[in-house]
């Protein structure tokens, strides 16, 4: 990721990049919301770590930064003899870019705060500067 927010206005952005820029998101965090993304059916962690091919372990904590997130959602299964499981499925996209949205309008309010004041104690007193006009 470019240190710098003009490195970043140069580079070209996928919408994917989104994840990490506004969540902190890593790489298999990305990955796990894809698989989610494009199966027919909510899935289990088990499911999702066989398709990222990692430990279930690891892919449970891609999971649950998914769903801080609100990337994604949890659902309950429960089994007829009792006992349960859960699965994940996407959030609704439209929900996800309100959320980004909200959080942009934010940082961005936040920012021209910062901006002003870099203004206001950078700014130089004016200098008082004596006009002689000679008549």
């Amino acid at each position: 990721m470019p240190d710098s927010m003009s490195e970043q206005l140069k580079q070209d952005m996928e919408c994917e990049g989104l994840l990490e820029c506004f969540h902190g998101l890593k790489h298999l965090d990305k990955q796990c919301f894809q698989v989610l993304v494009q199966a027919s059916e909510p899935l289990t962690v088990d499911e999702v770590a066989d398709i990222v091919e990692r430990e279930r372990s690891t892919a449970y904590r891609s999971i649950q930064r998914l769903l801080q997130s609100g990337f994604i959602q949890k659902e309950q299964v429960n089994y007829e003899q009792g006992g349960y499981y859960h699965v994940y499925s996407p959030t609704d996209p439209e929900k996800i870019s309100d959320s980004m949205q909200r959080m942009l309008n934010d940082w961005y309010a936040k920012m021209g705060q910062l901006i002003q004041e870099f203004e206001d104690k950078y700014q130089r007193p004016e200098a008082e500067t004596e006009l002689t006009v000679e008549g």
